[in-house]
C-alpha cells in the first residue's frame, strides 16, 4: 500500500507546501499516478482499438516529454500484446478506417525510438490490403464511420498518416493525409465559430440532409434554447489532430500554413469559451446546455494549446494563462487513486454525465496534457 499511496502523498504535499501544479515535479508525479490507475485498471483485458490507442497516445507523448524509459517499456510491452498488428475490421462489421489506425500511432513512435521494421509492417500492409477500407480500395470514403465524415476521426487517421511520412518518406501518405483531413475540414467546418461539428447531422437547418439520412435519430441541430451543438470533445480530437500533424509535418510542406492558420483559428475561438473555473462545458457553443466541467475535451486543448505555446505557433503571453487556468481545472477533477473524473463516455454528442464517469481514452487525454504542460513547466 504505500509503494502505491507514496507519489499521491508527495502530489500532496507539493500542493500544500506553495508549490505549484505547473512545476515539473508536480506535473510528474500526477501524470504518474494517472497512468498507474489506468494500468491497473484496464477497461477490458484486450483492445487494439481506438479506446486504448487514445490511451497509449498519451504514454508515448509522457515519455518524449520526460525520458522515463517506464513510459516507453509500457508502451513496447502494449504494442507486443497486440502482435504490433492493427485490427482488421471491415466496415460491415462495424470497423471505421480512421479509428483502425489509432494504435499506430504509438507502434510508429516506439519505431522512432528503435527502429525494428516489423514494429510498422502491419501498418503498411493494412493500408495497402484490398479487403479493409482504406485509401487504396475505397480513397474518399475509408475514414467514413456509419457512411459519415466525423471529426474524431481527424486524430486517430491523418497523424498516423504524417507519422508514416515522417519514418518512410513516401509522399501518398501524406496525399492520404490531405484527402481525408481537408475532405472532413470542407463538410463539417463553420468558419464563423472556427470550430467542427461531430458530423453533419449537427449543422444548423439540414433538413435536406435529415431526410436523406436514415440514421438520423431526431433534433440534434439546435439547443432547448435554440443553440448550435458544438461538441467540446469532438473539436479536441481535431484540435489534438492538427497539433499531431504539425509535430510530425515538414514546415516547409506545401500544406503546413493552412494547418497551422485552422490551428491558431481553433485556438482564438476555444480560448473565448473558456469557463471561469478553468475548463470547457461539453456544449462550446452553450454552457446552459450540460452544465458540467468536463475533462476529456478539456485536457485535448490543454494538450493542442501548450503544443502551440511550446513550439513558438501560439503567443505565450495570450495563451498560457488559458492553459494554467484549465490545468488546476483538471487536475482538480484526479482522485487520490489516479482517476480522471468528469469525462464524458464514449458517444457522438454532449450528454449527461457523471463525476465518477471515465474512460481510458479519457486518461489518454490528461496524459497528453501532462506531457506538454511538463514541457512549459519551469522546473
Amino acid at each position: 500500500m504505500k509503494i502505491v499511496y507514496m507519489p499521491v502523498l508527495l502530489f500532496l504535499c507539493i500542493v500544500t507546501s506553495g508549490q505549484s501544479l505547473f512545476d515539473k515535479e508536480s506535473v510528474k508525479s500526477i501524470m504518474d499516478r494517472v497512468n498507474r490507475y489506468q494500468f491497473e485498471n484496464p477497461w477490458q483485458a484486450f483492445d487494439n482499438n481506438w479506446i486504448r490507442g487514445t490511451y497509449y497516445a498519451g504514454v508515448m507523448s509522457c515519455y518524449f516529454a520526460t525520458g522515463d524509459k517506464a513510459y516507453l517499456d509500457q508502451s513496447e510491452a502494449f504494442c507486443h500484446s497486440i502482435n504490433w498488428k492493427l485490427p482488421a475490421l471491415p466496415p460491415w462489421k462495424g470497423g471505421s478506417g480512421a479509428n483502425l489506425l489509432t494504435c499506430g500511432q504509438t507502434m510508429l513512435e516506439c519505431y522512432m525510438v528503435k527502429k525494428d521494421k516489423y514494429k510498422i509492417e502491419s501498418i503498411i500492409s493494412h493500408l495497402e490490403d484490398p479487403e479493409i477500407r482504406n485509401p487504396v480500395s475505397n480513397p474518399l470514403e475509408w475514414y467514413f464511420e456509419a457512411g459519415r465524415r466525423y471529426v474524431d476521426g481527424l486524430f486517430t487517421g491523418p497523424p498516423t498518416l504524417a507519422m508514416l511520412y515522417a519514418v518512410t518518406g513516401d509522399e501518398k501518405y501524406l496525399d492520404w493525409m490531405e484527402t481525408c483531413f481537408w475532405d472532413v475540414y470542407g463538410k463539417l467546418y463553420d468558419i464563423e465559430e472556427n470550430l467542427f461539428y461531430r458530423d453533419h447531422r449537427f449543422f444548423p437547418d439540414c433538413m435536406e440532409q435529415r431526410i436523406n439520412d436514415p440514421g438520423w435519430e431526431g433534433n440534434h441541430q439546435v439547443t432547448a434554447t435554440g443553440k448550435k451543438v458544438i461538441w467540446s470533445r469532438g473539436n479536441g480530437w481535431a484540435f489534438a489532430g492538427i497539433a499531431r500533424i504539425l509535430k510530425y509535418l515538414p514546415k516547409d510542406h506545401p500544406g503546413y500554413e493552412r494547418y497551422e492558420q485552422v490551428f491558431e483559428n481553433m485556438a482564438e475561438s476555444l480560448a473565448g469559451r473558456q469557463s471561469e473555473e478553468g475548463f470547457w462545458y461539453p456544449n462550446l457553443a452553450d454552457p446552459d446546455h450540460i452544465p458540467l466541467k468536463e475533462t476529456s475535451g478539456t485536457s485535448f486543448f490543454i494538450y493542442g494549446l501548450a503544443y502551440g505555446i511550446n513550439q513558438g505557433i501560439l503567443d505565450r503571453e495570450m495563451y498560457l494563462p488559458v492553459v494554467e487556468k484549465a490545468w488546476q481545472s483538471v487536475c482538480d477533477a484526479v482522485s487520490e487513486e489516479g482517476k480522471v473524473q468528469w469525462g464524458q463516455k464514449v458517444g457522438d454528442r454532449p450528454v449527461m454525465f457523471e463525476m465518477e464517469d471515465s474512460h481510458e481514452y479519457v486518461s489518454g487525454t490528461f496524459l497528453l496534457a501532462a506531457s506538454e504542460v511538463y514541457k512549459l513547466s519551469s522546473g
